[in-house]
C-alpha cells in the first residue's frame, strides 16, 4: 500500500491558491488509487521541536557520536520521529506560497527539523554527501503574488523553487514534477484563470504519479 504525504505550507488553509491546485492534485490521486494512505501535514498545525542551540547540539552530538545529554536525547527523538514520518511516504506533495521570494518560515523550520543525517541523507569521507529516500517522487505547487513563473521564465530574486529542489535532491528524492499558480496578486480574471489553469495541470499529473 503506497502513502502519499501532502505538505501544506500556507497558514491560509482553504483559502491558499497553492493549496487548492495541490489539493486537486491529492483527490485526483485518490481517486485513481483508492487504497492509497493519505497523510496530510500542515507545518502550521505541527508541533515543531525548536531548531535552537540546544537541537544545534544534538545534531552534532550524533554526527560526531560524542556523548549527549537526556534533553538533547529527547530532542533528537522528536525530530527523529518527525523525520520518520516524512520518509515513509512513497510520494509528496508540498504547496508552498513564495513570501518575500522564498520560503514560509514555517516550512524552513520543519525542512530543518526533518533532514537529519542517518535518517535521510548520510555523509562519508568517500562518498561524500548521499541522499537517502531513492525511488520516491514528489510534485511542487507553487504559488505567488507576482508573476514568478517556472523555468525558462524564472526570476533571478525568485529563491523559492530553487531552495525547494536543492532540498528534495540532497535528500534524494529527483522525480519532481512542479507547477505554479501566479500571480495570485491581480485582477480577479486573471487570478481565477490561473487557479483554473493550475487545479487542470494538477489533475493531470496525478494520472502519471
Amino acid at each position: 500500500m503506497s502513502t502519499l504525504l501532502y505538505v501544506a505550507a500556507s497558514p491560509a488553509k482553504e483559502a491558499s491558491r497553492s493549496g487548492q491546485a495541490a489539493e486537486a492534485l491529492v483527490q485526483a490521486y485518490r481517486d485513481r488509487h483508492p487504497g492509497a494512505v493519505i497523510d496530510r501535514l500542515n507545518v502550521w498545525d505541527e508541533t515543531l521541536p525548536p531548531f535552537d542551540a540546544e537541537m544545534i547540539a544534538a545534531k552534532f552530538a550524533v554526527l560526531r557520536r560524542t556523548q549527549a545529554t537526556d534533553a538533547q536525547r529527547r530532542l533528537w527523538g522528536q525530530a527523529v520521529a518527525l523525520a520518520q514520518r516524512f520518509n515513509a511516504a512513497d510520494r509528496y506533495v508540498f504547496s508552498v506560497p513564495m513570501w518575500n521570494f522564498g520560503l514560509p518560515y514555517r516550512l524552513k523550520h520543519f525542512i530543518d527539523v526533518v533532514t537529519l543525517p542517518e535518517q535521510n541523507w548520510r555523509w562519508s569521507p568517500a562518498g561524500g554527501y548521499q541522499g537517502l529516500l531513492h525511488g520516491k517522487r514528489a510534485v511542487v505547487v507553487y504559488s505567488s503574488a507576482g508573476d514568478h513563473r517556472l523555468a525558462p521564465h524564472e526570476s533571478e530574486v525568485d529563491h523559492q523553487k530553487g531552495q525547494m529542489r536543492a532540498w528534495l535532491a540532497f535528500i534524494g528524492i529527483h522525480d519532481v514534477q512542479e507547477l505554479t499558480v501566479a500571480p495570485t496578486l491581480a485582477a480577479p480574471d486573471v487570478v481565477s484563470a490561473a487557479l483554473a489553469a493550475a487545479v487542470e495541470r494538477a489533475r493531470g499529473l496525478a494520472a502519471g504519479f
